[in-house]
């Protein structure tokens, strides 16, 4: 059973009374029935209640809606109808869940949250940090390096054109087309910290990057031949082209220590400089991973885990919604150490972290929350599971404590 510490939260820094407190919780469980809802309906009519209730639920992006524009009535209808919906389930659901039932008494939001073994953690945002520059997410932004060599900066609003490809700053498109020639051309699309692009290869298959990425690739393919890309670093979500399409040409991706044959397949591909296992997940399709020592064929929300030092090779089942959240927009945390969960702040972000307690480094957190999020909102987050005491930023460099 889920455990919430819903009743903790702004306890020191806001007043309500113990019934209107007692609804609350019981609004954001489900619980609450018809009598509850219209005291809560009334009691959000005044613009400091419908504020702290706001801040109760944890918005974490600017609302442009005040208390007036409140739609009582399809909110509270709305409510109702997901209660009888839900009558008959066994309320074991996450966290994240059950906070989506608050959207239908406010408005659509952006919602960033961490907790600890399933614990919400006390949002008090005392603050605890020292700012000299101001941090913001990553964008769309890479380098690519064209077959003679230059190298061109890729940007939002910006617009580059070659005689194979054509990029807006946001996205690269190769022309349609295969080779008789038996010259391949290569490109190479690097993507720095604070950065993600996308790009469409020339048989059509569409790959987003993430930060701190680079994908080696033909400029165009060769008729009858295998389509083979290499992911350098970094991570890639793949949806290939389907072999069918291209006179039954198989498409590999090649990393250093693994080879990936795939069908017409959408796939998750994470193998980053720093970390020791390459990590390939597998939508829909079919995959083989091939390795020195083994191959496997992968099944869909299988992940299959690379030990690069080794060769050794695991297969296990995975939640592939939260895997690939991050080509949505999102990140999303399941029992992740807090060493992992800063080493992807720390790309999208552009920032280094110091942890100054090492043993808080394997700490494991749950946790979700949008990626173009302000990085101290986040850290807050963190912060208010009781691990961290405290946190600093200056400049690039975030130390907690």
């Amino acid at each position: 059973m889920v455990e919430f510490g819903i009743r903790n939260i702004y306890k020191e820094t806001i007043q309500m009374n113990e019934k209107i407190e007692n609804i609350l919780v019981k609004y954001l469980m489900n619980a609450a029935d018809i009598e509850e809802l219209e005291v809560l309906t009334n009691w959000l009519k005044k613009e400091k209640n419908a504020q702290v209730f706001k801040n109760y639920i944890r918005i974490n992006y600017a609302m442009d809606i005040n208390t007036n524009e409140f739609d009582t009535k399809k909110a509270k209808k709305a409510y109702l109808d997901k209660i009888k919906q839900d009558k008959k389930r066994v309320h074991r659901l996450k966290i994240y869940t059950y906070l989506k039932y608050v959207a239908a008494a406010v408005i659509v939001f952006g919602l960033g949250y961490f907790y600890k073994q399933g614990v919400f953690s006390e949002l008090d945002f005392t603050k605890s940090i020292h700012v000299n520059n101001q941090i913001v997410a990553g964008t769309d932004k890479a380098i690519l390096t064209l077959e003679n060599g230059e190298e061109v900066i890729l940007t939002k609003g910006v617009s580059f054109k070659t005689q194979q490809a054509m990029s807006n700053g946001e996205e690269i498109i190769y022309k349609a087309g295969e080779r008789d020639t038996s010259e391949i051309a290569f490109n190479y699309l690097t993507i720095p910290r604070g950065g993600q692009f996308f790009v469409e290869l020339a048989d059509g298959t569409k790959v987003w990057l993430n930060s701190e990425s680079q994908l080696k690739y033909p400029v165009s393919f060769i008729n009858g031949k295998s389509r083979i890309v290499e992911l350098v670093y970094g991570e890639a979500y793949f949806e290939v082209s389907p072999s069918i399409m291209h006179d039954g040409a198989k498409f590999k991706v090649n990393n250093a220590a693994q080879e990936i044959t795939v069908l017409g397949t959408k796939f998750n591909l994470k193998a980053y400089k720093e970390e020791p296992n390459i990590y390939t997940t597998l939508v829909e399709g079919k995959v083989e991973i091939n390795t020195p020592s083994r191959k496997q064929v992968l099944k869909p929300n299988q992940q299959s885990e690379v030990q690069i030092k080794n060769s050794q090779l695991n297969v296990r089942e995975v939640d592939v919604v939260g895997e690939i959240a991050w080509i949505h927009g999102d990140f999303v945390f399941k029992h992740k150490t807090l060493k992992d969960i800063i080493a992807v702040l720390a790309r999208w972000y552009n920032v280094d972290f110091d942890i100054q307690n090492k043993s808080l480094e394997n700490v494991k957190f749950n946790g979700e929350f949008g990626k173009s999020q302000n990085l101290e909102e986040i850290l807050n987050l963190i912060k208010n599971t009781n691990y961290i005491n405290q946190f600093e930023i200056n400049e690039k460099k975030i130390l907690l404590k």
